[in-house]
């Protein structure tokens, strides 16, 4: 397949949120700016800040959406309408309940799993838009909770949202960090479309921080 031309990081904007599980995606593409010595610029008509790194085949642009995270399908649409990016050119990058803190996954298509971000880029570009996704594994919230001061349990939809719009142990943002430095280190197969060599690279790669 070829190289992916629009890299999203998923997050909420603001110093609130910066340091959140739900922001994990975000983090990870910032990270991958920072390597390649990208710099951003805020672009208020695509929703998001921008930066670009070009090589002599390839020409990539990375996206943080200014837009609250259930918004974020506004961003990744407007960009890849204004540079002219195919949906299966798009490369998502966001937090995962489904995975441990220290695993990273890579997968193209699917449904939205009940991330409200995927959900509404789903809805933006359309349901079968065939865009891919890196999932950051953030874990699921313990189900040994007390209950809150009304005396009732926490829902399970009212802990998942503490749970990713709160911050990570320091063991837990420890694993991310180790997970997406592993990650980095062959993103280059992904700049280039080779998924597969991707994949094989990084799901053989130590699932937690030593």
């Amino acid at each position: 397949m070829p190289g992916f031309r629009l890299i999203a990081g998923l997050g909420n904007p603001g110093p609130e949120y910066a340091r959140t599980r739900h922001n994990a995606g975000a983090w990870l593409v910032e990270d991958w700016v920072q390597r390649l010595s990208g710099r951003w610029t805020s672009e208020t008509r695509l929703h998001g800040r921008l930066a670009r790194w070009q090589s002599a085949t390839l020409d990539v642009r990375f996206l943080l959406p200014d837009t609250y995270m259930n918004r974020s399908g506004l961003a990744v649409l407007s960009a890849a309408s204004y540079f002219k990016i195919l949906p299966q050119e798009i490369l998502i990058v966001h937090d995962e309940l489904d995975l441990p803190a220290g695993q990273i996954r890579f997968k193209t298509g699917g449904g939205h799993g009940g991330h409200n971000g995927l959900k509404d880029i789903i809805q933006s570009l359309g349901q079968q838009a065939g865009f891919s996704r890196l999932r950051v594994g953030i874990g699921r919230p313990a189900q040994t909770e007390t209950p809150q001061q009304t005396g009732k349990a926490p829902t399970d939809n009212t802990r998942v949202v503490d749970y990713v719009l709160g911050q990570p142990s320091q063991a837990e943002l420890q694993s991310i960090h180790h997970a997406s430095e592993r990650c980095l280190d062959h993103a280059d197969l992904l700049l280039q479309g080779a998924t597969e060599n991707f994949m094989n690279l990084l799901h053989r790669s130590p699932s937690t921080a030593s």
